[in-house]
């Protein structure tokens, strides 16, 4: 027993590990100038630039027209990620709702024609969505940053589930207190949703947060560059004898890294909840 439980933890002990030990070397480089990381390579000890690199990231204007920060971009990534997961919810619950509460004919077709767009990544409809967006002036706006990519077939299938699993008995009880269907989506279903809300808040910000290729293909205004485009402007500064600042690099992937990991610490007890709850 004791030898199981010693493997056990070994196991946790070595995935802990190998999951830190990036962050924690790309945060100790990020502490040490460009040159010399350029020379010797990743670096295991702290340095001494962690002040000079860090307030450098987040408030030192940079970019062609020299006002873009490191905190503008991360607001960008922020309202990216926020906009995506609520959008998302808000659209996956509506249209979970629909099919599995209204009953209308060929709503199972409807579920499945929605859930196949899982085999359509966002590289085989990102011409059509940039040209509408195009044509419709959302370039270069939050806007059209968010609204094309807000159908979730993932979330959809989530909550179709999670509705699928609530007792008849409530939407008869709400029936006889005279609840329409609004009434019994807002009241009822939103409250018991809130543990799957949470997973699926989770999941979409990420997704939203990290997102790089719509950006980059939406956004020429600098004003609009998310973190991960930040990110990638630093490492194409090599002309001649120029050495890409690495350090910034490092600390910007770092400072990419926190919002997820904060928001993932404080819903992960809902996280769990929402995807393995199976009695309401």
């Amino acid at each position: 027993m004791y030898r199981t439980k010693f493997f056990d933890h070994l196991i946790l002990i070595v995935g802990v590990v190998l999951m830190l030990g990036p962050l924690a070397v790309a945060f100790t480089t990020s502490t040490h100038s460009a040159a010399e990381i350029h020379s010797k390579g990743l670096m295991l000890a702290i340095g001494d630039q962690f002040d000079e690199t860090y307030s450098k990231v987040l408030f030192h204007g940079g970019g062609f027209t020299g006002q873009v920060t490191g905190l503008t971009m991360a607001w960008n990534s922020l309202i990216l990620g926020v906009g995506f997961a609520v959008g998302k919810i808000v659209l996956s619950m509506m249209a979970a709702y629909a099919i599995v509460y209204f009953r209308f004919r060929l709503a199972t077709l409807a579920f499945w024609l929605i859930f196949t767009t899982l085999l359509l990544p966002l590289e085989v409809r990102i011409m059509p969505s940039y040209q509408v967006m195009s044509e419709l002036g959302l370039l270069n706006t939050h806007t059209g940053l968010i609204l094309p990519l807000l159908a979730s077939a993932t979330g959809t299938f989530f909550f179709r589930q999670f509705f699928k699993s609530v007792p008849e008995e409530l939407l008869e009880a709400a029936r006889i207190d005279g609840a329409g269907p609004i009434k019994f989506f807002i009241d009822v279903l939103v409250p018991l949703s809130r543990t799957m809300i949470a997973a699926v808040f989770i999941i979409m910000f990420v997704y939203g947060w990290n997102q790089y290729l719509w950006p980059l293909l939406m956004t020429t205004d600098e004003s609009f560059y998310t973190l991960m485009r930040g990110i990638k402007q630093i490492l194409q500064v090599w002309v001649g004898s120029q050495i890409p600042d690495y350090n910034e690099a490092f600390a910007m992937a770092v400072l990419a890294m926190l919002p997820p990991v904060i928001v993932v610490v404080i819903f992960q007890s809902w996280f769990i909840k929402g995807l393995t709850e199976t009695d309401k």
